[in-house]
């Protein structure tokens, strides 16, 4: 289901980049990226720190937004469920066995061949086009293929806007019996998707050029 979310989130923001993911955001800035947008479309805008502070706000509005409207959906299958955790579930992420150390590793994993994959669909100088002309699809196989593979340690949030966003629609919302939004834990998927985004910006400096 998430492959698809991204994969529509992708096609109707072609426009501007794209960018659904500050790890992702973040790591075309650490990639060198001069501008963000679609150059057919004429919609490049040039990459600075406002630029990169809005989009990284409105990728979080998004997920809040995003969050709200499953709840307004879902709202009695919320007041019928009787367990906290299965209600934060549907909002955020939280890891199978708590060791928070070893769930940033996780997550600093997935989102490290998330962004470096991504970059690398749109690095193929001199090459006829290869995965980056299917467009949104190869991006929505990516996620799918992250989550099957690296997703159970900690629910793969390899976003953080996509965890904090929806927690704190958790944390603001009249849920009944909602239980806590676990802030405890929050830092996780914040910190790792966005060092594993900076770390896959670099080495992609470093790295795609040598693909002749």
């Amino acid at each position: 289901g998430w492959g698809i979310a991204v994969f529509s989130g992708v096609v109707v923001a072609y426009n501007s980049g794209a960018h659904l993911n500050p790890a992702v955001t973040l790591g075309l800035v650490a990639n060198g990226a001069k501008a963000f947008g679609s150059a057919a479309a004429h919609t490049l805008v040039p990459v600075n720190f406002i630029t990169v502070l809005l989009y990284i706000l409105a990728q979080l509005i998004g997920a809040i937004i995003g969050a709200v409207l499953t709840f307004l959906a879902y709202k009695k299958h919320f007041d019928e469920e009787p367990d906290p955790a299965n209600k934060l579930g549907v909002f955020s992420t939280g890891p199978a066995i708590r060791s928070y150390g070893w769930n940033l590793v996780t997550e600093i994993i997935g989102t490290f061949v998330l962004v470096f994959v991504v970059i690398a669909f749109g690095h193929q100088p001199g090459q006829a086009p290869g995965l980056a002309a299917l467009g949104a699809l190869p991006v929505a196989l990516l996620v799918i293929g992250i989550g099957a593979s690296l997703g159970g340690p900690t629910g793969y949030a390899i976003n953080p806007a996509r965890d904090l966003g929806p927690r704190i629609a958790h944390a603001i919302l009249p849920i009944k019996g909602k239980g806590t939004s676990d802030w405890s834990y929050s830092w996780v998927p914040i910190v790792g998707p966005i060092i594993g985004g900076l770390i896959a910006g670099w080495l992609a400096l470093v790295l795609l050029p040598l693909i002749k």
